[in-house]
């Protein structure tokens, strides 16, 4: 409080506990910056920035492949497509990438979180006595068909999956996280798979969910950080094409017109 803010009230509107900044102070999390430059990596700071506290190397590491995982999918991607046509239409590298972000919502980009809520029912459903099989059995018969985080429609089996599950699965022996969200989504999984001619795996959504769920992050931080991972991607394909010095570029070439529809 001082003479201009007598009551503080100007300054308790927008108090937070993530940051602190004064005149020749910026505190992150309580912790002066200079003291984390060149001493911790992005992806420990993003985890002591939403967490308010420091990693373990080890959940450091398991965090950093998730986010690895998720940066790309290719340009039919719609993120990725809307940034590349926004890059072409005269505005910024800021633009292209906020355009491209937007359009991460339940259908494209969602499938993590969603499915990091579909684990937490299945091991509540666990929780009433029941094994991880049955609990799942009980939860997929009360959803929709289709169950965020399986299947692919491009893979057979997401190239992307396995590599995080053998992780996570170290990260279960080395005692670094529990494992109910792995068991969980692999019951899911052998549950939903049942009597297939046609197999539907676990995809890239499914094996990031486990990380982020184990990890301890709530379902929305799984869109959150799944946000962060793919803007790399949106980052690097909107540069790509500014470069490319196509203007005006839209979702098909020029010779092909959209069909009509009387």
């Amino acid at each position: 409080m001082n003479a201009i803010d007598p009551t503080g009230a100007v300054a308790g509107w927008w108090a937070t506990s993530v940051s602190r900044m004064e005149p020749g102070v910026v505190e992150l999390r309580g912790r002066p910056v200079q003291d984390l430059i060149g001493n911790i990596g992005l992806t420990a700071m993003i985890w002591l920035m939403l967490r308010g506290e420091m990693p373990a190397p080890a959940q450091t590491a398991l965090l950093e492949a998730a986010l690895v995982a998720g940066v790309d999918h290719g340009p039919q991607a719609p993120s990725i497509a809307v940034a590349r046509m926004a890059a072409t239409c005269g505005v910024g590298l800021n633009n292209a990438m906020a355009s491209a972000v937007n359009t991460l919502g339940d259908s494209h980009g969602g499938a993590g979180e969603q499915c990091v809520e579909l684990l937490a029912e299945v091991l509540e459903a666990e929780a009433s006595g029941v094994d991880a099989e049955t609990a799942a059995e009980r939860v997929i018969a009360s959803r929709p068909r289709y169950l965020p985080g399986y299947g692919h429609r491009f893979h057979p089996v997401d190239p992307r999956r396995d590599p995080l599950l053998s992780l996570v699965d170290a990260a279960v022996a080395g005692g670094v996280v529990a494992g109910d969200h792995l068991r969980a989504g692999r019951a899911v999984e052998t549950v939903l798979n049942r009597s297939r001619s046609r197999p539907v795996p676990m995809n890239i959504d499914g094996a990031t969910a486990i990380v982020y769920a184990e990890l301890g992050f709530a379902a929305p931080l799984a869109r959150g950080l799944f946000v962060l991972s793919r803007s790399v991607g949106i980052l690097a394909h909107a540069w790509e094409e500014t470069q490319q010095g196509t203007r005006n570029k839209g979702p098909i070439p020029r010779s092909i017109l959209p069909a009509h529809i009387p």
